[in-house]
């Protein structure tokens, strides 16, 4: 019998390339399922989950409420900023009330990152001044006087200082001083739900074992992962890994639901977000 081929999406990053190293190079029983990666930016991957293209993809948890009635989360894959997160970078240190009035480079309109930035400045995208830029460019648009103002994600936020830019936010830090220490919330995967809920178990199953596998045997994974570290050595790239690989990763746990409720519910509230997405986590 020929095994079932699931599209799996995720970033061409150190830490989803940590997370699956297992799965790309065999090192794992996948039973009766075969996973075809697709490596693509976060921002391209939250659009195709608009569209339900991909049986299993990384998303950003703020497109998690444009997707739900499509996709279940799966309950190992998270990326959270547990008192660190994506950052405001500029050539100079600008306070809340003038990066409001600033043009700012952001990497998409459906990333976290954006959503928090929306509750950091208390506005909506509408009421100011933002550009899409590839999150790969967005120090270049900052440095070239494009934008004032970059919206860091990825190894970004360990690069930032090389580039000559400064730190006028992190807004990790902030939503944890805000929220009781929770994490702030930012990517993880989800599974179509086109699949009935037992297979959805076996496939979040292998998933989670291949990030335990890579945890267990982190030298080998690091060094998987640095074919996908722009502009960053073993140890930096080690550091990054750590930031969004770890026991988050391996499962949510209550106060990871409880960030995520959080996080989505407030953005409906204010009118952020479309609807009030049904949160359902493959258990």
């Amino acid at each position: 019998m020929q095994p079932m081929t699931l599209t799996l999406g995720h970033s061409p990053d150190p830490d989803d390339a940590f997370m699956f190293y297992a799965l790309a190079k065999g090192l794992i029983p996948t039973h009766d399922f075969h996973f075809e990666h697709v490596l693509q930016d976060i921002q391209t991957l939250n659009e195709r989950a608009t569209r339900g293209e991909l049986d299993i993809t990384a998303i950003s948890l703020h497109a998690y409420a444009y997707v739900s009635d499509r996709y279940a989360l799966l309950p190992s894959g998270a990326s959270m900023g547990d008192g660190y997160g994506p950052m405001l970078v500029a050539k100079q240190k600008f306070t809340r009330a003038e990066i409001a009035g600033k043009k700012i480079a952001v990497p998409g309109t459906m990333t976290s990152a954006f959503l928090a930035l929306q509750f950091w400045l208390g506005k909506p995208a509408k009421e100011f001044n933002y550009l899409v830029v590839p999150f790969d460019r967005i120090f270049q648009a900052v440095r070239s006087g494009q934008t004032d103002i970059g919206l860091i994600i990825h190894e970004g936020q360990l690069t930032y200082q090389k580039e000559g830019l400064v730190v006028c936010e992190d807004l990790g830090k902030w939503w944890g001083a805000e929220n009781n220490s929770l994490p702030l919330p930012l990517g993880g995967n989800v599974i179509h739900k086109k699949f009935p809920p037992d297979v959805r178990r076996k496939i979040s199953d292998i998933l989670t074992a291949s990030i335990k596998f890579s945890l267990e045997h982190r030298p080998d994974a690091v060094q998987h992962a640095l074919r996908y570290a722009r502009d960053m050595g073993r140890d930096l790239a080690d550091k990054f890994v750590g930031m969004y690989v770890n026991h988050w990763t391996l499962d949510y746990g209550e106060q990871g639901r409880e960030s995520i409720r959080r996080f989505l519910g407030r953005a409906f509230e204010r009118g952020l977000i479309p609807r009030q997405p049904e949160l359902e986590f493959v258990v």
